[in-house]
Order: structure tokens, then sequence, then C-alpha cells
């Protein structure tokens, strides 16, 4: 846990920095745009292999004590993840002009799309080392080792850190690309001291006639179509944030990352926590217990989710000066994410309950379900992006990904409810309306108080308003009785 915080703090660091050294630039922004293609890339294959399919089917193997069979899963997973990923950087090394000029950044100047294409050719070696580290991680998490995954995005962080802070200066942005490619070396590095300790045995196969091999490819297949969904929607933005004045790309991707920083403390954990459980209750078959934990750890988030939400969209101006202004990032820099977190900020809701909602379904055995859902989410993100990138401009493209993600929960809730017979409806949506109540208590005096102190130190405005935020929040909740402060007392026991 104490190094999850810590890569989650590498994380804020390296945005800062970054920040500071590059503001909201035309630099920043064909960084952002070339780093698309590489993400998708190792997101549906990588990814998706770690995600749902590799873990299992190795796990199987070291649960029959077969050893030779597990290793040798894994050498071909990992050599046909290598000539794969190896296959289409190079393939995309090639076309990134065309790529860049008709997918990906249409609406970037013409030596703005020169910049990105040659930036994406470095950050493609990166992917393919991605794909390696992405199976060697999964190989560690299978024998209950997490001390070298959870140390390996740490060192990725620190990398772009030390590129952005010691490279950019004399580099430019290629300075920070630099760091990305070291950090992936470095977070592949890190994990093959796990391989030595656990024996790996290496093989050169490909295993395409393997039946786990297979079966590894059969797992991959929804798990894939939903991260390309997800990735679809970053591309949405990408191109469509292009056309608009420079800086729009970076401000969305800053405000985007502020928003996922509570949601990856305040779902994450509870949903990585309850998945097992779900999945244990499912093959006992006590579906009524399933319904009672998931009602629960659904309340559990909301009832952060809710005033978290509200305090990033009232507060938010004073929180981005904190973290983000200095050096090259503005006061027009801090306008510009304001706007678009102003929007993001209420889909944090959605996006939290979304990882509790969809493990609930992967333990019933069914992806097809919240895959299907998010597809048909995607296409209304991109209606609604067409439709508000017009009036709104960047700011649009958060307001529609916070509309779709919202429906999103709403469906897949009431798709569960159905499934499990009830989610204690009542309570639930009990709490998410005290929860509200609470928490627009809390935002009002933030809010006023944000539009008043537009002048002196960050350094002590920012943390005094988080205080008292969560003072009022609190207090509100006492008063309105919420049961959900014993679960909150007991988790900051557990933390002392």
């Amino acid at each position: 846990m104490a190094l999850f915080l810590i890569s989650r703090v590498a994380g804020l660091a390296r945005e800062m920095i970054i920040g500071a050294r590059f503001g909201t630039g035309a630099a920043l922004d064909a960084y952002l745009a070339a780093f698309r293609l590489p993400d998708l890339l190792f997101q549906l294959m990588a990814g998706g292999a770690l995600g749902s399919a590799f873990i299992p089917v190795f796990t199987g193997r070291l649960a029959r004590h077969d050893l030779t069979g597990a290793w040798r899963l894994f050498s071909a997973v990992c050599n046909l993840v290598l000539i794969v990923m190896t296959g289409l950087a190079v393939l995309a090394a090639v076309s990134a002009p065309w790529l860049v000029r008709t997918i990906l950044a249409p609406g970037f100047t013409p030596a703005q799309q020169a910049l990105t294409a040659d930036l994406m050719r470095w950050m493609l070696i990166s992917t393919v080392i991605f794909g390696v580290s992405g199976i060697v991680m999964g190989v560690l998490n299978s024998f209950q080792h997490f001390l070298l995954p959870a140390l390996a995005p740490v060192l990725y962080n620190l990398s772009i850190i030390a590129g952005a802070w010691f490279l950019a200066p004399k580099l430019g942005v290629y300075g920070l690309v630099l760091g990305v490619v070291v950090g992936a070396a470095l977070h592949l590095d890190v994990q093959m001291f796990g391989l030595y300790r656990f024996s790996a045995q290496y093989s050169r196969t490909l295993g395409l006639h393997d039946p786990h091999v297979r079966e590894v490819g059969r797992l991959m297949a929804p798990r894939v179509l939903g991260l390309a969904v997800v990735q679809i929607n970053f591309w949405v933005n990408t191109l469509l944030a292009s056309s608009l004045p420079a800086g729009s790309l970076s401000a969305l991707n800053y405000a985007w990352l502020l928003m996922l920083l509570p949601q990856g403390i305040v779902a994450q954990g509870v949903a990585t926590a309850a998945f097992p459980t779900f999945a244990a209750l499912e093959a006992r078959g006590e579906r009524d217990e399933m319904r009672r934990v998931l009602s629960a750890s659904l309340r559990s988030v909301l009832f952060l989710a809710i005033p978290a939400a509200a305090g990033l969209f009232a507060w938010r101006v004073p929180l981005i000066r904190l973290l983000l202004e200095r050096g090259e990032f503005s006061a027009h820099s801090t306008a510009l994410t304001a706007a678009a977190l102003a929007f993001y900020a209420f889909g944090l809701v959605g996006h939290s309950a979304l990882e509790i909602l969809a493990r609930a379904f992967y333990a019933l055995h069914d992806t097809r379900t919240p895959v299907t859902v998010g597809v048909a989410a995607m296409a209304g993100n991109v209606l609604l992006s067409l439709l508000l990138r017009g009036p709104l401009a960047h700011a649009g493209l958060a307001l529609a990904n916070t509309i779709a993600t919202t429906c999103e929960m709403f469906l897949l809730t009431w798709l569960l409810a159905r499934r499990l017979g009830g989610l204690d409806g009542a309570r639930l949506w009990g709490l998410a309306a005290k929860a509200s109540l609470a928490a627009a208590a809390m935002a009002v005096p933030l809010a006023w108080a944000a539009g008043r102190w537009t002048t002196g130190s960050a350094l002590l405005i920012a943390p005094a308003g988080l205080v008292v935020g969560a003072g009022i929040y609190l207090g509100a909740a006492v008063l309105l009785r919420m049961p959900e402060l014993a679960v909150l007392k007991r988790l900051v026991r557990r933390g002392a």
C-alpha cells in the first residue's frame, strides 16, 4: 500500500514538473498526441493479456504444480507479444506521418504534425519494452510477489521526472520522451530480479498449438474490446482537440489526471479488495450476501466520491494553482485546465462507481454486458463531443465524457440490480441523496471563497480550503446521521 501511494505521489510530481517545463503549449500537445498510438498498442496487446487472460492461466499451471508448463506458457506468450508488438511498432513508425496527419491530429499545424510523428517513433520503443514488462509483472503477481511490480511504475515516473527536469532545458520535449524510453527499460529491468528469484525458465517457443496459449488468446478477446473502447475515447479527444487553440489538449490531459487522482484513491482500493470477495460469493452461490457486499461497497465509494467531485469543482482553481501553476504553466494555463476540470469533476462519481460495477459483472462471469454498455457509452461520448465542442471548446469534450460515463453508471446499476434481484436501492439512493446534500453544503462556501481569494499564496489557501471543506462535509454527515461514517472511522484506524 505504501508503494502504491508513493507511485501516486510520483505521478503527481511528474505532472507538476512537466507543467512547469511545458505549460499548456504546442510542444506538450504534440507529446500527448504522439503518446496515443503507443499506449493503444500496449493496452490492446500486453494490457489485455495481463488484465484478464495470462494471470489466471499461468496461475492454473502453478496450482497444478506444473512449473515446466507454466514457464513454457510464459515463454510462448512473451515471445508472441514481443514479435507482434515489434511488428506493429515498425509499421506504426513507418506510417507515423500519415497516421498523425489523417487520424491522430489533423488539426495540428504541419510543423506540429512533424514533431508529433517524430516523437511517436521514439515512444514506440517503450511500447515494445512495456509489452514484455507487462507479462513479467503478471508472472510475479501470480507468485504473490507484489513489491517489484509496485516499484516498477515508481521508477518509470522518476525517469520521466528526470527527463523533464534535467534534459528538457536543452532537448525540449525530446528530453521528456527520452525519460519515457529509459523509464520503460527500468520498469522491465527491476522486475527481472523477480524472475531470477523464482528461477524462471525461458524457452524459444511460440506455442501456437498449445491449448493453454490458445486459452490466453480466447480470454483476451472481451477485455481487448473493452480497452479498445476506452482508447477510442482518448483518440476522439485528441482528434477533436487538435483543431482547437494550442494548449487545449494539454489542459484536457491535466484536468483528466487531476480527476483520476481521487478516483484512484477512493474507488480502486475498494474495488480491488471487493473483487475477490464478489468472485468467492458467486462461486459459492451466495447471491444474497453478494448483493449486500456490493451495495455496501457502492455506498462506501459514493460517500467519498460525491464530496470529492463537489470539492474538485468548487476548489479547482486553488488546487490547480497549488499543484501546477509555476514556470511555463501560467495563469492562462490554469484557466484552460480549470474550464475542463469543472466538467470532468462530476464524472468522478461515475468513474468511481464503474470500478465496482464492472468487477461485479466479471465476478458473475459476464464480460459481455459491461463491454456492450461501454461501447454504447463511447458512441454517446463521440456524438456529445461533436455537439459540445463548438459552444464549449475543449471543456465540451470533458462534459461529453462526464455525461456518457454517468449514463453508463446508471445503466449498469440497473442491469446489475435486475441480475441480482435488487441492490438495496432505498439505502443506496438514500445515501446518494444525503451525500449530495452534505457535499452541496461544503461546495457553496468553498466556491464563494475561491471567487474571492484569487491572489495570495496557493500554498496556504489551497490546503486550508481542503481542510475546511472536509470538516464541513463530515459535520453535515454527522447531522444527517450517515452510517458510512463508521466505515470511514475503521479505515482511519486501520491506516493508523
